[in-house]
């Protein structure tokens, strides 16, 4: 399954039709959540948006920590430039053109001062949908610096930030708590993880039963109200994102639902861009009035911000604006790695 396509990096498959799932998943909920809250109601699409609460996030991490393994013992100037770096040029771009759109909205309530405070705020708090880009790379610090400490009291703290459920309002300390066990468990585990996805292109039969079993077991817990208690959160994140795992292989066995992986590889496209189609397409479909369903208004608000991030990046490619969604050789701090495919195309 391993090929190579962009810049030096070996591509698994499976692990790009993983990503795509989640990135879906991710736009499916701020989009769902916030056309429910526009539209003062709730629609079919909330019961979806609920099931993969519990498993969301986690399998996110989890894939993102799968690699880690690979460039952890680096020199620490190319670690910091591809783990650190490359992930603040973003949140500092992102989040300077989200506070365009959004800072006539907010200085009509609150005045300009009070956008000025929240856009130095920012830098502290992360703004809006792009705190995983914020909190991604102080994984990879923390995961570098501790590399030397025993794994068992790694794994005893971040089980424990996990089911503690911190909530002090500071998404940098409770996203964290949350989330971090699942980042380490794929650093550490992921030739576990690899090995199950080896099992489920085996067995496929096997595979597609067990995520029966366990979508019926995550549907019963979340509906039993039961999926934020202390270890069952734990249990039901480190399932579900298994359970992404295994979709992801049979997806790639039968290279089925190409345009899904092609989200996964360019994930963080989506994951930068989503919100302005997103908010454009809410507005215009709640004040339009022309749909009634507010699940089918889920959807469509759902399609617009997985796929016009990728007319904007072919946009940017044409008229010279790389910068929006590839990070200028000025702002590496080591050699730009070397180019081994053509540039996708959409």
């Amino acid at each position: 399954m391993p090929t190579t396509i962009g810049l030096e990096t070996p591509r698994v498959a499976w692990v790009d039709y993983a990503k795509g799932l989640c990135i879906i998943m991710v736009v499916m909920m701020h989009s769902t959540l916030g056309v429910e809250l526009a539209a003062e109601r709730q629609g079919f699409m909330h019961y979806v948006v609920e099931f993969a609460r519990p498993f969301r996030m986690p399998d996110f991490f989890l894939i993102s920590g799968l690699f880690v393994s690979l460039v952890i013992d680096r020199p620490w100037r190319l670690y910091l430039d591809r783990k650190v770096a490359h992930f603040a040029y973003f949140y500092v771009l992102w989040t300077a053109i989200q506070f365009v759109f959004k800072a006539p909205g907010i200085a009509s309530e609150h005045g300009w001062p009070y956008v000025g405070f929240m856009y130095l705020q920012s830098f502290i708090e992360p703004f809006g949908t792009l705190w995983f880009i914020y909190l991604l790379p102080i994984f990879f610090l923390v995961t570098r610096i501790t590399r030397q400490l025993p794994s068992t009291l790694i794994w005893i703290i971040a089980a424990a930030l996990e089911m503690s459920h911190i909530s002090t309002g500071w998404t940098v300390i409770d996203e964290f708590a949350s989330r971090f066990f699942f980042f380490y468990a794929g650093f550490r585990c992921a030739s576990t993880i690899f090995a199950v996805a080896a099992n489920a292109e085996a067995h496929p039969r096997l595979a597609a039963a067990g995520l029966i079993v366990w979508a019926v077991v995550n549907g019963t817990v979340v509906a039993s109200g039961a999926a934020e208690m202390p270890v069952i959160s734990l249990g039901l994140g480190l399932a579900g994102a298994l359970a992404i795992v295994v979709s992801g292989v049979l997806l790639a066995r039968k290279s089925r639902l190409r345009a899904l992986r092609f989200a996964g590889q360019q994930s963080i496209i989506v994951y930068l861009a989503f919100f302005l189609p997103m908010a454009f397409t809410r507005t215009v479909l709640i004040k339009s009035g022309l749909i009634a369903s507010v699940g089918a208004m889920s959807i469509i608000v759902t399609a617009m911000g997985v796929l016009v991030p990728f007319a904007m990046w072919q946009v940017a490619i044409r008229t010279g604006m790389h910068f929006l969604f590839e990070r200028p050789k000025q702002f590496w701090l080591s050699s730009p790695p070397r180019m081994t495919a053509p540039r996708a195309a959409a």
